[in-house]
């Protein structure tokens, strides 16, 4: 990417009416542009570092044998009413409309209900078992208050991945895997050493579910943490008999503010038996299919990543996840921007992913910018260095620069591509 040729720009000054961290620094370095309240859309650094989160999230769903697929946004009224799940008074974000006959519809929150219906039409026998399904879906949901950026919006970006088994004991074993996935994914984005297995609310369905709660200042959630057992209780089912359950002692426990960016659901039985979703078992009998669901929210988990890895000059985003490996800038005359140009053809020969600041502005608004959109390594190509055949590279999380030949730079880059490469 060349700036030169984008449109999008950073903003000195931090909008009036944005409180949270992550919506001042993601508008403030021209990643996100706000609609309206709750409402962002993802300008083309943002939307690099989405796709970067989607893709490990990918690798990692589909290491589990998990299928992509794409839902439909609109739903069917009559679909939802089979759970009760159409009721106001049961689910209060919906977005709902009519068609032009009349016909009441919705806009996706979630596709527990959908999906039991679509995959009805393709589970009959227990050879057809199991079977998961993932997708990336931008969800709406009618939120009383958007607040904390991109933390909480009215439409954001879900990936939701949906488990169907023959048996409670198939369910769980997909359920482990599944919470270990999800610990990977968490650890590769950056946000490992501060994100939580929180038990929380199970609702009508079981007695807990198990949310991913990061630790943030921001965060809306209260989560009572065991840092050595890396588990957490989320506040609204902490007490004595689920401490005791969960073998967690009380004064080894920290308060702490937290943000969800994953939860993990298990529904069992009760969805098919509510929408009569059946497959015929190996002696020929009419069983229920368990389902179970998992949600990582990948817009939110953007923004939790802003709240963590920022300082006084910008953003600091983790090498997996950046809009880019490198920033570079050229200092000098023709013969600095010829240099630049060869270096970032060579750069991004090796797939390594640059931007390369060529504007015609002072060196200190393309300093203070690399800082602000928070590449991890920015490389100075100048008339100081070039004639020793140096570049000056400097990590966005550190004070001092190194100087480095060309071919060494490099092979310094491709080999963080390529660790950043290998899956799990």
């Amino acid at each position: 990417m060349r700036l030169s040729q984008t449109f999008s720009r950073t903003i000195k000054t931090i909008p009036a009416d944005e409180q949270a961290i992550n919506a001042q620094l993601l508008i403030r370095s021209g990643m996100i542009y706000k609609e309206m309240a709750g409402v962002y859309a993802y300008l083309p650094l943002g939307l690099r570092v989405i796709e970067n989160i989607k893709n490990i999230v990918r690798q990692e769903m589909e290491c589990l044998g998990s299928s992509e697929l794409l839902m439909t946004t609109i739903q069917n009224k009559e679909v939802w009413e089979l759970s009760g799940r159409w009721d106001d008074q049961l689910v209060d974000v919906w977005f709902k409309s009519q068609l032009k006959n009349g016909t009441e519809v919705g806009f996706g929150w979630s596709h527990e209900e959908p999906l039991m219906i679509l995959m009805s039409k393709y589970i009959k026998s227990y050879r057809d078992l199991p079977i998961s399904v993932y997708q990336f879906q931008t969800k709406l949901r009618n939120e009383f208050r958007a607040k904390s950026g991109i933390m909480r919006g009215r439409e954001f970006l879900m990936k939701d991945m949906y488990a169907f088994s023959r048996s409670q004991q198939e369910l769980d074993m997909f359920y482990d895997q599944a919470k270990q996935a999800y610990h990977k994914v968490f650890e590769r984005v950056g946000l490992g050493p501060y994100t939580y297995l929180t038990y929380a609310s199970g609702g009508s369905f079981t007695q807990f579910s198990h949310e991913f709660q990061t630790v943030t200042k921001s965060g809306e959630d209260i989560i009572y943490v065991d840092k050595k057992k890396h588990l957490a209780v989320n506040e609204e089912v902490y007490n004595d008999q689920v401490l005791r359950q969960l073998d967690l002692k009380k004064n080894e426990l920290e308060k702490l503010k937290a943000s969800e960016v994953g939860n993990i659901f298990n529904f069992g039985k009760t969805k098919a038996e509510q929408m009569d979703v059946y497959f015929t078992d190996k002696s020929g009998h009419r069983q229920p299919v368990y389902l179970s669901s998992y949600g990582i929210g990948i817009s939110r988990l953007m923004g939790v990543i802003a709240e963590h890895f920022n300082d006084s000059k910008g953003l600091i985003w983790p090498e997996a996840i950046a809009p880019a490996l490198v920033y570079l800038i050229a200092i000098g005359n023709q013969k600095e921007a010829e240099l630049s140009l060869e270096l970032y053809n060579l750069l991004t020969a090796q797939k390594v992913a640059v931007i390369y600041d060529d504007r015609d502005v002072r060196p200190g608004e393309k300093f203070a910018d690399a800082d602000l959109i928070g590449i991890p390594w920015r490389v100075v190509v100048n008339s100081k260095t070039v004639t020793s055949g140096k570049y000056e590279i400097k990590s966005r999380s550190l004070d001092k620069p190194d100087y480095v030949d060309k071919e060494s730079l490099v092979n310094q880059m491709s080999r963080i591509v390529s660790r950043l490469a290998i899956k799990s």
